[in-house]
C-alpha cells in the first residue's frame, strides 16, 4: 500500500507537469523563458520557482542528515547557504546597473574569453553535479521503499531521467518555470502535512530541537557554519539556474523574487533538518541516509509524505538544471546552434553524464556541494574587488583567484589521498574544509589586490 501510493502519487506529479508544460515552444521560450505571448514571467511565477530550484532533494537531505550528527548547528549551517538569495540578489542588482546582461557577459568584458571559459567550467559541474545528485536521491528513495525488489535503485533512476528529460526538452525554460510552479505548490502541501505531524507528535520538543547537538556533538556543525559564510557570497554566483533567474523580469520584481525565496526556502530547510534532529533526539540508528530510520520512526503517511516531498523537490530541479545546461552549451560555448533542437540535444547530454555519474558510483551528497562551494569562491575577491569597488583587476590576478580555488576544491575532494593527506591539517573533513576556505581566500584577495587598480573617471 505505502509502495503504491508513492509511485501513484509521483506518476501524477509528472502527468501534471507535462500538461503544465507549454503545447508550443518558441527559441525565446525555451531559452529565456518567455511566454508564448512574449512577456516576462511575473513576481510568484519567479519566487517559485527560484524556491523548487534551490529546495531539491539534494538540499532537504543534507540539512536531515547534518541535522541527525550535529544538531541545530548542523541544520543553521547548511540552511546558510541559502543566504545566496540575498547574496544573489545584491550581485544581480549590480551587475545589471552596469549593463550586464549575465555573469558572463559582465567577466567577458574584463577578462575575455579566459575569464568566461574558467567560470563556464566551473558551472557546468554544478549542473552536472545537481543531476548526479538529484537522480542519486531519486535512487536511495525507491529503493528503501521497494527493498524486496532487485534493480529498484537502478530502474528508478533511468525512468525518471527520461521521464525528466521527456518534458524538460519539450519546453525549455519556459516549461521548467511554469512545472516549477504545480511542483512547488504541491511540494508545500506535501512538506506542511509531513512538518505538522512531527511538530504534534506527542515526543516532539522545540526546545530541545532548538539546543540538540545532535549524535555526534554540535562542534562540527557550527565549523560548517563558518564555512558557509566563507561560501554564500560566491556561492550564488556559480550557480546558473539562480543568475538565469536573476535577468527574465524587471529590476523591482527580480528583486522582491530574491527576497521572498530566501525566507520561504529558508523556513523550508531548518524545517526538514527538523526530521533528522528528532530522530536523533529519540536515538533512533542511522539507516539508508535517513531513509531507512524514518521508516521505522513515522506512521507510514507520514513517511510517504517524506518520500514525495524529496521526489517532487528533485523533478523540480532536473528540469531547471537542463534548462540552464542548455542555455550554457548553446549561448555561451556556442557548442550547438540557438535552435530548440540545439537546446535539447545538450541537455541529453548532460542527463546521459548525470546518469552515468549516479550509477557509476558517488561520494557523499555534501561532497557535492562542498567542492562546488570551495571552486566558487575565486568569485569572491573578483566580486567584491571588480564589481562592488569598481577597479579594474589584471586578468593574471583572475587566473590565480581561479586556480586558487580550483586547486582548494580537488584537495577536499581528495583529501583522502597520500599527497593530499600530508598537506591538508589533521582533524574532522570540515575543519579541513575550513583551512582550505581561509586558503582559498587569502591567496584570491592577495593576487586580487595586487593586480588592481583604481578606474581612472572622465572629469
Amino acid at each position: 500500500m505505502q509502495t503504491t501510493a508513492i509511485v501513484g502519487v509521483f506518476v501524477l506529479v509528472i502527468v501534471a507537469s507535462l500538461l503544465a508544460a507549454p503545447r508550443r515552444v518558441t527559441v525565446d521560450g525555451f531559452f529565456s523563458g518567455l511566454n508564448p505571448n512574449g512577456t516576462a514571467p511575473g513576481l510568484w511565477m519567479l519566487v517559485l520557482s527560484q524556491i523548487t530550484t534551490w529546495i531539491f532533494a539534494r538540499s532537504l537531505m543534507n540539512s536531515a542528515i547534518l541535522g541527525y550528527y550535529y544538531g541545530i548547528a548542523g541544520t543553521l549551517a547548511y540552511a546558510a547557504y541559502y543566504g545566496s538569495f540575498l547574496t544573489g540578489g545584491f550581485i544581480v542588482g549590480r551587475l545589471r546597473q552596469g549593463g550586464a546582461r549575465s555573469m558572463q557577459d559582465w567577466l567577458g568584458a574584463r577578462f575575455g574569453t579566459a575569464g568566461t571559459t574558467c567560470y563556464n567550467v566551473v558551472i557546468a559541474l554544478r549542473l552536472l553535479s545537481e543531476v548526479f545528485a538529484n537522480l542519486l536521491v531519486v535512487g536511495l528513495i525507491f529503493s528503501a521503499a521497494l527493498p524486496e525488489l532487485a534493480g529498484a535503485k537502478e530502474g528508478s533512476i533511468l525512468i525518471v531521467a527520461v521521464l525528466g528529460l521527456a518534458y524538460s526538452a519539450w519546453g525549455g525554460l519556459s516549461a521548467a518555470l511554469r512545472t516549477d510552479v504545480v511542483q512547488m505548490l504541491l511540494f508545500l502541501v506535501v512538506f506542511v502535512v509531513a512538518l505538522g505531524a512531527l511538530v504534534l507528535a506527542p515526543d516532539f520538543s522545540l526546545s530541545a530541537v532548538l539546543t540538540s547537538e545532535g549524535a555526534s556533538g554540535a562542534r562540527n556543525g557550527w565549523i560548517l557554519l563558518l564555512v558557509a559564510f566563507l561560501q554564500v557570497f560566491s556561492y550564488p554566483a556559480h550557480d546558473p539556474v539562480m543568475m538565469d533567474r536573476g535577468f527574465l523580469a524587471d529590476q523591482a520584481t527580480t528583486r522582491k523574487s530574491f527576497f521572498h525565496a530566501f525566507w520561504i526556502s529558508g523556513v523550508c530547510i531548518i524545517g526538514f533538518g527538523f526530521f533528522g534532529i528528532q530522530a536523533a533526539l529519540i536515538g533512533a540508528e542511522y539507516q539508508g541516509q535517513l531513509l531507512g530510520t524514518w521508516a521505522l520512526m513515522f506512521p507510514p503517511a507520514i513517511f510517504v509524505a517524506l518520500l514525495l516531498s524529496l521526489l517532487i523537490s528533485a523533478l523540480s530541479t532536473l528540469d531547471s538544471a537542463l534548462a540552464s545546461s542548455a542555455r550554457l552549451v548553446v549561448e555561451e560555448f556556442k557548442l550547438a546552434p540557438r535552435t530548440v533542437n540545439g537546446g535539447r540535444v545538450a541537455m541529453i547530454v548532460f542527463m546521459v553524464l548525470g546518469a552515468a555519474l549516479t550509477l557509476w558510483g558517488n561520494k557523499t551528497l555534501f561532497d557535492a556541494v562542498a567542492v562546488s562551494g570551495t571552486a566558487s569562491m575565486f568569485l569572491t575577491p573578483i566580486l567584491l574587488v571588480g564589481l562592488v569597488m569598481q577597479r579594474k583587476i589584471a586578468l593574471w590576478s583572475y587566473l590565480i583567484a581561479f586556480g586558487a580555488a580550483i586547486t582548494g576544491a580537488a584537495a577536499y575532494f581528495l583529501r583522502a589521498w597520500e599527497p593530499v593527506v600530508m598537506i591538508l591539517p589533521e582533524g574532522h573533513k570540515y575543519e579541513q574544509l575550513l583551512a582550505i576556505c581561509v586558503v582559498v581566500l587569502v591567496v584570491g584577495f592577495a593576487a586580487t589586490l595586487a593586480g588592481s587598480r583604481r578606474v581612472a573617471t572622465q572629469g
